[in-house]
């Protein structure tokens, strides 16, 4: 049903910056305002950011839907923690509800095991009611509260989740 492909050129790099500045548009702004989404679009989406994540350790993957990109997820192996940072983990409006998000954990789960890794974990926003809602059927719990600086006088204030495999 979907198809996973880790982004790994510069023509996958601008394609998941497209599809960031859609999803987040759509989905954050009524949650921290259009000021706060452009700055983080633009410090962390961007594709300048998404490629210096990539050079420091970071794995971004498209998520297709049906031949269409509909997603895309990046995380960050930590060995010596035993544990998978979920960084990025988006999908597009249009796709949700499809059994996506399932999927792509499973897909996580999978690299988990194969890297001797036990437990994967998030920061989400707290007043991102449904992605948490979505995250605790995936078997993922609260674990602590988060409030942290980003710059410009912009906060985030999430709950950090985690799922133990």
């Amino acid at each position: 049903m979907i198809s996973i492909v880790e982004v790994k050129d510069l023509d996958l790099i601008k394609k998941t910056a497209m599809l960031a500045h859609s999803i987040w548009n759509e989905h954050y702004t009524p949650i921290i305002g259009k000021e706060q989404v452009d700055y983080m679009l633009t410090n962390f989406q961007s594709e300048q950011a998404i490629k210096e994540q990539i050079d420091e350790g970071y794995r971004y993957f498209l998520i297709y839907y049906r031949g269409k990109a509909a997603g895309y997820f990046a995380i960050l192996a930590d060995p010596k923690d035993g544990s998978l940072f979920l960084s990025k983990f988006y999908v597009h409006k249009d796709c949700r509800g499809q059994g996506i998000g399932r999927q792509c954990v499973s897909y996580m789960e999978d690299i988990c095991k194969a890297n001797g890794l036990n437990r994967i974990w998030l920061t989400v926003n707290k007043y991102n009611t449904n992605s948490i809602k979505a995250y605790e059927r995936f078997g993922f719990k609260k674990v602590e509260e988060l409030v942290q600086d980003i710059g410009n006088g912009f906060i985030m204030d999430d709950y950090k989740m985690e799922k133990v495999l």
